[in-house]
């Protein structure tokens, strides 16, 4: 069966010096596993539109074992990320972070939009990096069903008037300072801007999903709130999470 779509390549393996095994992202089918021949060939039809963040037109062949790449055409190379060490590092960690998240063979229109919209974001340097890093982060916790309960306190059901609450990155949850259990471990304590920049990323429409700001005494805080709840939920890091705090953070 022959299909169209139109997907970002979030892996590129290579298998011998002219194939290459991708991992895409599309609208229609989330995660795809396809097989690329020739497109290692550096005057290959393919070569530029299976690289590594492209965005590209796919013609798919799908048999009873395999799907592959036919044909394919770059529609966006995002080359201001590809040029740049920090950016393509964290793009690099944004793409292995999909392939851990998102399922395949189900749809994921609104983790590609999420997807390509930060990367425009973070080609452009229209937002500082860790602003666009936990937007994703948390935008994709929340939409591949990791989503945090932010509305009110755990305990008492309300909010403290000032705003500041204590995150419990374990159970996805807040606390009032004065609702904390005796002896507890692992909260964090956020500012009101954090918490309300955690509350917008989790709960607008996506047409204001990049539209807020914040501090930067408090974007590290928002940083690391929301990367200590993306590893309770994973469970480990990401190679590309790695590399990008030793030269980045």
């Amino acid at each position: 069966m022959q299909t169209a779509t139109d997907a970002l390549v979030l892996r590129e393996r290579k298998l011998d010096e002219q194939d290459r095994l991708l991992t895409l992202l599309s609208a229609e089918q989330g995660i795809i596993t396809a097989y690329a021949k020739g497109a290692g060939r550096m005057k290959g039809s393919m070569a530029g539109a299976t690289e590594l963040l492209c965005y590209s037109h796919f013609v798919l062949f799908q048999n009873r074992e395999r799907c592959f790449a036919d044909r394919a055409e770059a529609n966006t190379l995002f080359f201001g990320i590809r040029g740049n060490l920090e950016k393509l590092t964290l793009a690099t960690y944004f793409a292995q972070l999909c392939c851990e998240l998102i399922p395949e063979n189900e749809p994921a229109a609104e983790e590609l939009r999420l997807m390509l919209n930060t990367l425009y974001y973070l080609e452009q340097g229209k937002l500082p990096p860790l602003q666009l890093k936990a937007i994703l982060e948390l935008r994709l916790l929340t939409l591949t069903g990791y989503m945090p309960d932010l509305i009110a306190c755990r305990e008492c059901g309300g909010l403290p008037e000032d705003g500041a609450v204590l995150f419990d990155p374990m159970g996805g949850s807040v606390c009032c300072p004065a609702c904390a259990p005796q002896g507890a471990v692992g909260l964090i304590p956020l500012p009101p801007g954090v918490f309300a920049a955690m509350r917008h990323i989790i709960y607008c429409d996506f047409e204001k999903l990049f539209g807020f700001k914040l501090g930067e005494e408090n974007l590290p805080l928002l940083a690391h709130a929301v990367e200590q709840y993306l590893l309770c939920q994973v469970e480990r890091i990401l190679p590309a999470l790695n590399f990008y705090k030793t030269i980045c953070i």
